[in-house]
């Protein structure tokens, strides 16, 4: 009998923890759930292709670097003509669960924010014709195509798909925080823990909170004081043209936010502890002492998970009716 109790309190004690992650401001990520591995495949693809672009230089991956995050580790990204980007390129990984896409969210979702780049003059410098003219010439892409869309004919919609596709496989699950959420309690060292109450207690969660920590909502980027920066963006207001919008961007994720400085949509914060101390001061009015920003900095860290791992795509060759690319000079 005295087994048996024991057995159910261990029982219950699981139970008492798994609805202890429930409550918590922020949820463990799941596993991505592939449905349609062909158009996934596809996606990889395209994703990885330079011809996309006009020079045949620039892909996706280039600014959303899979070995760097998903992202370029630049200040801004360096496009077409090596031209230098206007804001800071935000993570790919995890990007589905944010409320809509790029930092002014002008983008309902991966598929159409997968279209913009490519037909950006500043960015991958092509249109959407010459893509699809590229990729048309190019008859394993044909083939591609026809088993994901049962059709011969390429279109801008079919390409922005598959790219999406893949982009949603592109999670991050099994952060040491998600499996201290589960009930690993060694999962998180003392020190850790103390960060994520104090990231708690202090109101980070206000914002960022969810799957991701993040990318739910917009915010004001200078709320108990101006944020002082040379970078023109007026996030939202971009959009919107309310005055009430101007400067709230989109709440990045905080998944795997080691790997993805520099930070802000300027990329001014070159390392994590700048980060939390400019937080700290302009969102919440609170000056953290040294100790308290290695704490928070200790927890951020352990919300890097799983990243993608998978066999690099080959890419079919070009034929002799593909549109040449045309390399720029560097300036």
């Amino acid at each position: 009998m005295r087994i048996r109790i024991l057995a159910v309190s261990v029982a219950l004690t699981g139970v008492n923890i798994a609805w202890g992650a429930m409550n918590e401001p922020i949820k463990p990520i799941s596993a991505a759930k592939v449905t349609n591995p062909a158009l996934v495949e596809l996606g990889k693809k395209l994703f990885f292709d330079p011809r996309l672009s006009k020079s045949g230089f620039i892909s996706c991956n280039s600014c959303h670097n899979l070995s760097m995050g998903g992202t370029d580790n630049l200040k801004t990204s360096i496009g077409h003509k090596w031209n230098e980007g206007p804001i800071n390129a935000p993570t790919v990984l995890n990007a589905s669960m944010n409320i809509a896409q790029f930092w002014d969210g002008r983008a309902k979702d991966l598929q159409a924010q997968a279209g913009g780049p490519i037909d950006n003059p500043g960015e991958m410098g092509s249109t959407h014709g010459l893509a699809v003219e590229v990729l048309q010439s190019i008859p394993a892409y044909v083939a591609d195509f026809k088993k994901s869309f049962g059709t011969d004919r390429i279109g801008i919609e079919q390409v922005t798909k598959a790219i999406a596709a893949f982009e949603e496989t592109l999670v991050t699950p099994n952060s040491r925080f998600d499996k201290w959420l589960a009930g690993d309690q060694k999962a998180l060292s003392a020190n850790e823990q103390a960060g994520y109450k104090l990231f708690k207690d202090s109101g980070c969660v206000a914002c960022h909170n969810g799957p991701a920590a993040g990318g739910s909502s917009y915010q004001k980027m200078g709320v108990v004081a101006p944020y002082q920066t040379s970078n023109p963006a007026e996030g939202r207001f971009a959009v919107t043209g309310k005055d009430a919008d101007r400067f709230n961007f989109k709440v990045p994720t905080l998944r795997n936010v080691e790997m993805t400085y520099p930070y802000f949509h300027d990329g001014a914060a070159n390392t994590l502890s700048e980060a939390v101390d400019t937080m700290g001061r302009l969102q919440l009015g609170k000056k953290f002492t040294g100790d308290e920003n290695a704490k928070i900095v200790a927890f951020l860290k352990t919300l890097t998970g799983e990243q993608p791992n998978f066999k690099l795509p080959m890419l079919p060759p070009s034929s002799d009716m593909t549109p040449k690319p045309q390399p720029f000079a560097q300036k």
